[in-house]
């Protein structure tokens, strides 16, 4: 099955919305990654998202070219072909773009859409992620409600934040903020749905609390009900159609039963980055440490070749991130739930 087509991407986010689950979102630097992702969808039989940052398309592109915008079409394109192999419908997504990187970086993905949409071509990502959340919210709602207009014309959801997710990832620190920083207030949220009403369709990155990285049990305190708080608050003020799709951004390590309460609450996709980054390495250090003689040419011996050729411990690798992965499809309850073949 190709990507997923607009409607069909609708569709997928409709049917969480109804049904209280989400999507896995996964972060992709390579094929292999791309292959774990879709290793795991596939094998869950959820349908999920795949999604590129500005350092992953950055690295995509290679030491001597280093272009994120070069980087994030290579890996679009190779899901594209990648994903006709599997069952499963699979949507792809720009993840955190902030405002000094959208003419260098969203509006190129999105013009490279545009022309492959004149072209008879499918859309290239199925949405894109502003993250204005470090300007006023004023200038945010500003800048967002340009890009929606932008994105609507081309049949793209855009993603936006209010409020702040803590941590850091991929070169942008808010680790030092106050906690206040880390909570998207009801008002907020009323802002937000006011400014881009009717402008297109988009997701919401409200915060609770989120912190990007992983952290020890207990040392980042979510508030999911945050979330029910600015739902509440916009549906009460505009009716049940004003309910917002939701994303959940930082959740590693969160116990399942904090995700799952955000289901409830109108989440219906969750960033899965640090986690599967774990799940990739782990068993790529484990294979160094059992095969150190066979990797390294050890006190002027050869090696062995079939620990050293990087097949051996990618193949572990793809392996690892698939089943980290096929965890978070059953946490966020998307297992078996696929539309492919459906819509």
């Amino acid at each position: 099955m190709p990507i997923a087509t607009p409607k069909q991407y609708a569709a997928m986010l409709d049917a969480a919305q109804k049904g209280d689950y989400a999507y896995a979102a996964i972060n992709v630097t390579s094929i292999v990654t791309i292959n774990g992702a879709l290793k795991a969808f596939a094998d869950k039989k959820s349908d999920g998202i795949i999604q590129i940052s500005t350092g992953g398309g950055e690295f995509a592109s290679g030491l001597n070219v280093k272009d994120a915008t070069f980087g994030a079409i290579v890996l679009a394109e190779a899901a594209h072909r990648l994903a006709e192999k599997h069952n499963v419908l699979i949507a792809l997504h720009t993840d955190h773009c902030q405002p000094k990187k959208v003419d260098s970086f969203l509006r190129p993905l999105i013009a490279e859409t545009a022309r492959r949409r004149k072209a008879g071509l499918p859309n290239l990502f199925q949405s894109h992620m502003l993250d204005a959340s470090e300007l006023p919210l004023a200038e945010n709602m500003k800048l967002s409600q340009a890009l929606l207009v932008e994105c609507a014309a081309n049949e793209i959801i855009l993603e936006v934040e209010a409020g702040v997710v803590g941590g850091e990832e991929d070169g942008v620190d808010h680790s030092g903020l106050p906690r206040e920083k880390l909570y998207t207030t009801p008002e907020d949220m009323l802002a937000v749905y006011e400014a881009l009403q009717g402008k297109g369709r988009y997701m919401f990155a409200a915060t609770f609390g989120n912190v990007h990285g992983h952290y020890k049990p207990g040392a980042v305190k979510l508030r999911p009900d945050i979330l029910k708080n600015g739902q509440d608050a916009v549906v009460k003020k505009y009716g049940q159609k004003a309910k917002f799709d939701l994303v959940f951004h930082g959740g590693s390590g969160t116990p399942v039963e904090e995700i799952r309460e955000t289901l409830n609450y109108g989440v219906i996709k969750m960033n899965i980055d640090t986690d599967t980054q774990y799940a990739f390495t782990r068993p790529v250090a484990d294979h160094m440490f059992k095969n150190y003689a066979g990797v390294l040419k050890v006190d002027g011996e050869i090696g062995d070749k079939k620990a050293y050729d990087p097949r051996s411990y990618l193949k572990a690798a793809e392996k690892g991130v698939a089943e980290r992965l096929g965890s978070a499809c059953d946490d966020l309850l998307s297992t078996g739930k696929t539309l492919f073949g459906k819509v």
